[in-house]
């Protein structure tokens, strides 16, 4: 038996793209997710920060990724890990990306960028859509939740 899963959590680098019509349309875009920590010989404060690339091709995520996600947002995704491999001018390429597929996966929105009214919250920019859905409804709408500011911790 074997995983292949990954679950981030990093801010959103680029304004989504979503190419393709109907129920053929795919959203990606860029994740960043960074490592804070402080220099013990120097007590500078130091940040490395890793791109990933996410590719959705979930319809009802793309929709809301297309109306609610934008560069700067917070964003959680869980997908899988998928390399590509692609040729250019006689040189192999390879891509390593974040896939949430039509029916597995997630992608939740935590928030929006610091300077963009980042304390103000509506259910329209905040919950998660989960692309798992029961067998007999593929066509439901993503489950969307408020986030509760009164969890004590």
């Amino acid at each position: 038996m074997s995983i292949n899963r990954a679950i981030l959590l990093g801010n959103v680098g680029n304004e989504p793209d979503i190419r393709g019509q109907g129920d053929q349309r795919v959203a990606s875009f860029r994740l960043a997710t960074s490592e804070f920590w402080t220099d013990k010989q120097t007590n500078e404060k130091k940040e490395a920060t890793e791109w990933h690339s996410v590719v959705v091709f979930n319809q009802a995520l793309v929709g809301m990724i297309e109306n609610h996600v934008e560069k700067g947002h917070k964003v959680a995704v869980e997908g899988m890990i998928k390399t590509r491999k692609w040729e250019k001018d006689g040189v192999e390429r390879y891509s390593t990306e974040i896939v949430v597929g039509r029916f597995d996966g997630s992608i939740k929105l935590e928030g929006k960028p610091q300077g963009g009214g980042a304390g103000r919250r509506d259910e329209h920019s905040y919950g998660e859509a989960r692309t798992r859905q029961p067998a007999g409804d593929r066509e439901a709408a993503p489950r969307t939740e408020r986030l509760d500011d009164d969890i004590p911790f």
